[in-house]
């Protein structure tokens, strides 16, 4: 399963680039496995969900 950047919390858009970004710093090879394409698996992918909390409190 690959995961997808615009549903990360850590996808955020960036003011002074004027694009969207990612928060993490990825080492050479993750990098390199992101930018090729290979079904690339995020081990620093973070769901956006808001009711997470919510959720575990009821």
């Amino acid at each position: 399963m690959t995961t997808n950047c615009e549903s990360c919390s850590n996808y955020v858009y960036d003011d002074q680039a004027d694009c969207y970004a990612c928060l993490v710093n990825l080492d050479e090879d993750e990098m390199y496995r992101f930018v090729s394409k290979t079904n690339y698996n995020c081990p620093y992918y973070s769901a956006d969900d808001e009711y997470s909390v919510v959720r575990h409190q009821i």
